[in-house]
Parts: structure tokens; sequence; C-alpha cells
């Protein structure tokens, strides 16, 4: 059992992109990370100590520049900068992008940036959301997969279920008007 486990291991330590991870994003996956409303970034110190945050916004906050590019409002937070400084030391990060409701997950590596550049600020400004945006991140994807839905609990964004409960909301609403009436 432990050499089977050491081998799916060794097997597992190959270069990512042999191992079937794509180079490029596609149209689905754009689809995909424009419906995210959170995800978590992975980034590691000069000495590879890993740390990860959570990074959250509307739906579209992260945005497809480019088959190779992503990037995202890093909106003013808990003034931990944890995220920047790794970064200016050690540029490779990987993000974990998970839709509970469809039973989906998406991986991404690559290098990251943080940057002030004007058009990027205006390309991943979401309008409309109350948050101070303090620069973007820009992500140069290396690779990316996505994964089967195998141990993914559903989960369904209060949004969501407000959407979907709207109507039965009102037919309530509508119904117990109607007895009010009848009893009077």
């Amino acid at each position: 059992m432990l050499e089977t486990t050491k081998r799916r291991y060794e097997d597992a330590a190959a270069p990512v992109l042999m191992r079937g991870w794509k180079p490029e994003l596609t149209a689905s996956i754009g689809a995909f990370i424009g419906r995210v409303d959170s995800f978590y970034l992975g980034t590691a110190d000069a000495t590879g100590q890993p740390y990860i945050q959570h990074r959250g916004g509307p739906p579209g906050f992260l945005r497809v520049i480019d088959l190779r590019t992503l990037a995202f409002a890093d909106y003013s937070g808990n003034q931990q900068y944890v995220t920047v400084g790794h970064l200016e030391a050690n540029p490779k990060a990987f993000l974990f992008l998970m839709d509970y409701e469809r039973r989906q997950r998406v991986k991404i590596f690559g290098t990251a940036r943080a940057t002030n550049d004007p058009s990027l600020l205006r390309a991943t400004d979401v309008g409309g959301y109350d948050a101070e945006i303090e620069r973007v991140i820009v992500i140069d994807v290396g690779g990316w997969t996505a994964n089967c839905p195998q141990h993914i609990p559903r989960r369904i964004s209060e949004a969501t279920v407000d959407a979907q409960t709207a109507v039965l909301r009102a037919r309530v609403a509508e119904l117990e008007a109607e007895n009010a009436r009848l009893r009077n």
C-alpha cells in the first residue's frame, strides 16, 4: 500500500504541463471565471513558506485579459499586504476557484505581480461595488486544469436562493392577501 502511494506521488510530482494542464485559457474556462465571486490565492515568501488568502468580489471581478492573463482589483482589506509582499519576493502564484453550486473547480498556476497601471485599474473596476481598489493583481497563466466534481458538496448562494424563491414568496403573499380578503 505504501509503495503504491509513493509511486502515485512520484507520478504526480512530474511537471504539471506534462499531466494535462492546459497552457491557455479557453472560452468555457473564461465563462467559469466570469461567474465566480471568490477564490483562494496561494503565494509563498522568498523562503518558500506558503500562504493562502481568500479573495472575493462581485461575479466577474476576476477578469480574463487574454488567453494567458488574468487580473483582479485588489480591494482594501485587513492592511496586512501579505500577498503583495510575497509577490515582490517570489512571483509564483496559485489560484483555486470553486463553484459549489455547479460542483466545479479550476486550478490555475503562474506568476503574478501587483500594478497600478491605469488601464488595468479601469479593466478590473466592477463598477457599483462599494470597495476601494488599491491595486491590480495580474496573473500570467502558466497552466490550468479543471477537476472532477467528486467530493465537492453542493452549496447554493443566498442570492441564488433568493432569486429562485422570489416567485414562491410572491405567490405566498398573493395567497395571504386573498385569504385576508376572504376572511373579511
